[in-house]
């Protein structure tokens, strides 16, 4: 793939290319399949997921030139993987993206379990529950260590059932009088299957609107995770001709990207998303930390054009639940693998110190880790510890580029362009006599005020 560099692998994964024999994914969220095609442009291995897991990495390596070239191996859950000397089986759980799964990977020295992203969901919408029975299995037969989704360490009680969200929407749905749109994350699926029958209930089309969002709703209808009946998918070009109290929107942008639908229709910048005085903008979904500026902004316009905006659980009731595990269905996971090892993870340190004191409770569990990046743990027969740290960072890529991956010392540059702007001076001179042609020139950008042009020396 053009552009990628030998930089784009860590060092410690360089050094040991003969020991990595495959990649298991557990889910198809962006943070955790989004590096999938940079890795194989310099690692060629098969690659190992769910269908719907899967569907969603062949759209990017087919993006990158990849896609005849690397072997991807669909798993379904209880199903079991032969891979050198482990042994791994795919566990279903329930998150917010259909399709995700757990892994018990059986070692010479004994069983780790891998949570991947979780809830436990006792109503989900698609009627597949979470496969406790199989991790209790697991733990009666004695699990040495447990990896846990450590996000929502900080909530107590149990993460609300999808479920949850149908009377609040229902109700915001059924009582709008103009134009409804949705915004929600793509990968979605339950939400959006929702979305979609409460708009047939209400006498609405519905209309995908987002690169994003078309292209997962189309993988998901073709493999069966998301219903949408006939004649009710209305053509983006077809809203605004189409009577106001006949349509829903399911629109992207609902983290306020600059580019994204809703964001350009909250300031008339979308040929097809009209946003009137009257119509009903439902954002479906979490502020994620460090996005609430681009947010509100985008609210702010929206509210200018007389849209009734809905951003949080209030009158209507609740809009939007989280897609990972509370305390206690953390301390659930805990209490049925029994692990004798635990190690929190995804999260920032205050969620994983949180998680460890949680399983403090735990008398099976001989030690916690808790393991930052670039921390080293080791397993033998003598148990687990640190076993120091490896070089680790960041690969910031820069799409489009002739180069993707940006080294740290062009972010730098452009860290000091931003904060202190630049200045170019311009000089013709005649490469036969040395000559200067023309009066020299000074421009600059972001360096001083009027035209940032200092004119002629």
């Amino acid at each position: 793939m053009t552009g990628v560099q030998t930089c784009a692998l860590p060092i410690y994964i360089k050094d040991r290319l003969n020991d990595v024999v495959a990649i298991f994914l557990t889910h198809g969220h962006e943070d955790h399949i989004g590096a999938v095609p940079y890795v194989l442009a310099e690692i060629n291995r098969p690659v190992y997921g769910t269908p719907f897991t899967l569907a969603l990495v062949e759209g990017k390596l087919e993006e990158h030139g990849l896609l005849g070239e690397v072997k991807l191996h669909e798993v379904k859950p209880k199903q079991t993987i032969q891979i050198g000397p482990f042994s791994l089986e795919y566990i279903h759980v329930t998150h917010s993206i259909v399709d995700a799964a757990m892994l018990a990977i059986t070692t010479p020295l004994g069983v780790i379990l891998h949570t991947g992203d979780f809830k436990i969901d006792p109503t989900p919408t698609d009627g597949e529950l979470f496969d406790l029975h199989t991790v209790a299995e697991y733990g009666k037969r004695g699990v040495l260590a447990l990896f846990s989704d450590s996000t929502n360490v900080e909530r107590p009680g149990m993460t609300p059932s999808e479920r949850a969200v149908r009377p609040g929407l229902e109700r915001i749905i059924a009582q709008a009088q103009n134009r409804v749109y949705v915004s929600c994350f793509a990968s979605s699926i339950h939400r959006i299957q929702l979305i979609v029958e409460l708009a047939q209930k209400a006498r609405r089309k519905v209309a995908f609107l987002g690169r994003s969002v078309t292209n997962t709703t189309e993988i998901a209808h073709r493999l069966g995770f998301l219903n949408i009946p006939d004649g009710m998918l209305l053509r983006p070009q077809d809203i605004r001709s189409a009577a106001k109290d006949r349509v829903a929107v399911i629109i992207t942008g609902c983290q306020g990207e600059p580019m994204s639908g809703l964001a350009r229709a909250a300031v008339e910048d979308h040929r097809q998303a009209i946003i009137e005085s009257g119509d009903t903008v439902v954002l479906s979904s979490r502020v994620i930390p460090g996005n609430e500026k681009p947010i509100y902004r985008m609210i702010n316009h929206l509210c200018r054009r007389g849209a009734d905006v809905v951003y949080d659980d209030g009158a209507h009731g609740m809009i939007h639940v989280s897609g990972h595990a509370s305390q206690e269905e953390l301390l659930m996971m805990l209490n049925l693998a029994k692990p004798k090892y635990f190690i929190p993870m995804h999260g920032e340190y205050r969620h994983l110190l949180r998680h460890a004191r949680l399983a403090s409770h735990i008398d099976e569990i001989k030690e916690t880790f808790i393991i930052e990046t670039g921390d080293v743990l080791e397993f033998d027969e003598d148990g687990a510890r640190k076993a120091g740290k490896v070089p680790t960072g960041r690969l910031c890529i820069d799409s489009g580029s002739l180069d993707e991956v940006v080294e740290d010392m062009i972010i730098r540059d452009r860290r000091h362009i931003s904060e202190d702007g630049i200045v170019i001076p311009v000089i013709a001179i005649n490469k036969e006599s040395g000559h200067i042609e023309s009066y020299p020139e000074i421009i600059s950008r972001g360096f001083v005020g009027g035209d940032d042009k200092i004119g002629r020396a």
